[in-house]
């Protein structure tokens, strides 16, 4: 019995010694120590990435299509996102669509506003937010907002367009507007242009000025209207080249062929009516969006990043007409 114990105990040491060897034992105790609390987590980098956004007018518009892609084309070669959203010209939901922009988490935002007045709470809600406000194209009203206006002299694209009716009729006549009160680049554009036919030796009557709200059905039902009550009207100016469309295809449809259209923004679909011998547009004050977008996207970049930027940037406007237009081609902006 005893050796039978003893043998029992022998045994029991044999395996106590083989289970310790095969332990791994690596480093120092501490090394080998079991914690029951979870592993620290390592925070991530920063990576610098910026997310903006872009609230144009109306994606149907080639001007704003064209002004969104220059931006797009800098903001991703660098890297970043580009969120972009359509008001379809309604003020209200500009405003649903930006707080919608700021509730994703954009950290700068290109806006054009569709009405320079009503955009004000959504200024309100993105300074309230921190992001950067890069105003393009259009101004809004309250500019203390904005950390960056780009966009074209509107007023000095209205103007030569009044300077090319003085010459273009120097005893001067009846004129109509296609105009958009709530867009302030459309507000300095007609602005320019009755500076400059009010210098004229000769005088011109303004017979209509009508609110198209920058809608292409709109200003075409109010150009059949003008050219019913004045069919000796000599001019008319539109607040921008979509308007100027309408405008034209009024003309056409009433088969008149003395009056002179003029447009501002230089888009292919105008200089290619330029290019046309008995075409009744009479000049473009061209705008370049591919420009001011490039210029808008690189100034919103180097506001993020700390860098140096300016904060106002007008870029140059210029006439296209019936004697340039090969300059500029008719495929694509300038």
């Amino acid at each position: 019995m005893r050796r039978r114990k003893m043998l029992r105990a022998f045994l029991m040491l044999i395996c106590i010694f083989v289970l310790s060897a095969c332990k791994k034992n690596v480093g120092t105790p501490e090394d080998n120590a079991v914690s029951d609390e979870p592993p620290e987590e390592t925070p991530l980098e920063e990576d610098g990435t910026y997310v903006f956004g872009f609230s144009g007018i109306d994606m149907e518009n080639p001007y704003f299509i064209t002004l969104e892609s220059a931006i797009r084309e800098v903001i991703e070669k660098k890297g970043y996102e580009l969120l972009t959203k359509d008001p379809a010209s309604s003020p209200k939901d500009q405003e649903v669509q930006i707080r919608e922009m700021i509730e994703e988490g954009i950290d700068a935002l290109f806006l054009c506003p569709v009405d320079w007045e009503a955009i004000t709470p959504a200024l309100d809600a993105l300074k309230e937010a921190d992001i950067k406000i890069i105003n393009v194209d259009t101004q809004v009203k309250e500019m203390d907002y904005v950390d960056a206006y780009i966009g074209s002299n509107n007023v000095e694209a209205g103007y030569v367009c009044g300077e090319d009716l003085i010459e273009r009729c120097p005893e001067g006549g009846k004129v109509a507007i296609l105009e958009c009160p709530t867009q302030n680049s459309i507000n300095d554009r007609i602005t320019g242009f009755e500076e400059a036919i009010a210098e004229a030796a000769k005088g011109f009557e303004v017979v209509e000025r009508v609110d198209t709200n920058g809608e292409f059905e709109k200003a075409l039902g109010a150009a059949k209207e003008i050219l019913e009550k004045h069919p000796d009207v000599s001019a008319i100016m539109c607040g921008n080249d979509q308007l100027a469309v309408a405008a034209k295809t009024a003309v056409n449809l009433a088969n008149v062929k003395t009056v002179v259209i003029y447009g501002v923004d230089g888009s292919p679909d105008i200089k290619k009516e330029l290019k046309k011998s008995d075409g009744q547009i009479a000049g473009t004050a061209a705008q370049s969006p591919i420009n001011i977008g490039k210029t808008a996207a690189k100034t919103a970049v180097a506001m993020l990043n700390g860098e140096d930027y300016e904060t106002e940037i007008f870029v140059e406007v210029f006439m296209i007409d019936k004697d340039n237009v090969e300059m500029y081609g008719v495929d694509g902006w300038q």
